[in-house]
């Protein structure tokens, strides 16, 4: 526990930490959404946000997580909007992002490429009080977001026609998480990195899904599994000298792995167990047909 007795260490665990609940928590109703890769797409146009901040001698953090929210902001627009030609602008959205980026950090006095790296791929010795400080503000209203809408994100991630029919604000509530995970993405920057976030959103999913089915069960697990490799991925990278971003996204493949493996005898008990329950079951005359679970049983 040595590598404690040092600041840049003890910045970079709670970094870790807050990266590993949040990536997760947004991550959940990106993938119920499947818009697996839009944290990839966000982290593009940050880049612009990091040059810009170097260029303009103000915070990358906060000059990063601004960008963010105006590019997924547009993003959302290109989605409702776009129609056939939604993907061209999306993807002159992601690589204009990441040439403003270069453009703009070389042309900044004080910046280079090396500066641009540790924000492509995470550095812990790099992370300063303020970053520390804009991580823990981004990382609070990540967290309100998504446990205190829990119930309506779900509802419209599953379905947005019906959200929209039961009354729920359904353009708001996506433009509200697409704010969220450019937060999110600002976030994690300086722990994973801009281009390694997507995997820290999607992957613990993933991973959770395969031993769980309630939303609630699936989300504890993955925020689990996000908290677990990213403290892992960051002691290991303090005591191996490894890329940190690398190093929690091999981690995060590996618990996949590991939890897809688990799954199969998990997947076999419960078929046994629900043959049992269906021999004891009550004659069919006698349940109750075309009932539909409801937010509450499935966890939410």
């Amino acid at each position: 526990m040595d590598f404690l007795d040092y600041a840049f260490m003890q910045r970079a665990l709670l970094a870790a930490v807050l990266v590993g609940i949040t990536a997760p928590a947004v991550g959940v109703y990106l993938v119920q959404r499947r818009q697996a890769l839009m944290g990839d797409g966000i982290g593009h146009v940050a880049m612009t946000g990091v040059g810009l901040g170097f260029l303009l001698t103000w915070s990358p953090v906060w000059m990063a997580a601004l960008v963010s929210i105006l590019g997924a902001v547009l993003m959302e627009l290109i989605r409702w909007y776009g129609k056939t030609r939604g993907d061209i602008a999306l993807a002159m959205l992601f690589y204009g992002g990441m040439a403003g980026g270069v453009m703009f950090i070389n042309l900044a006095p004080t910046g280079s490429n090396a500066n641009l790296t540790s924000y492509l791929f995470g550095s812990l010795s790099t992370v300063s009080q303020s970053d520390v400080t804009a991580i823990c503000v981004l990382a609070a209203f990540v967290v309100l977001v998504t446990l205190g809408l829990r119930r309506q994100l779900f509802a419209v991630s599953q379905d947005e026609e019906f959200a929209r029919v039961t009354g729920l604000p359904v353009r708001a509530l996506n433009l509200l998480t697409a704010v969220t995970a450019a937060v999110t993405v600002t976030v994690a920057m300086r722990v994973v990195g801009l281009l390694l976030i997507s995997a820290l959103m999607v992957v613990p999913v993933a991973a959770a899904q395969q031993i769980t089915r309630s939303f609630a069960a699936t989300f504890a697990i993955a925020v689990a599994i996000g908290v677990s490799v990213t403290i892992g991925g960051t002691v290991t990278s303090y005591y191996q000298d490894v890329p940190p971003g690398a190093t929690i996204v091999l981690l995060t493949i590996g618990a996949f792995i590991a939890l897809t493996v688990l799954a199969a005898p998990l997947a076999r008990r419960r078929a046994r167990a629900r043959t049992a329950a269906q021999g004891t079951a009550d004659p069919a005359e006698c349940t109750i047909p075309g009932r539909r679970e409801t937010s509450d049983e499935v966890g939410v």
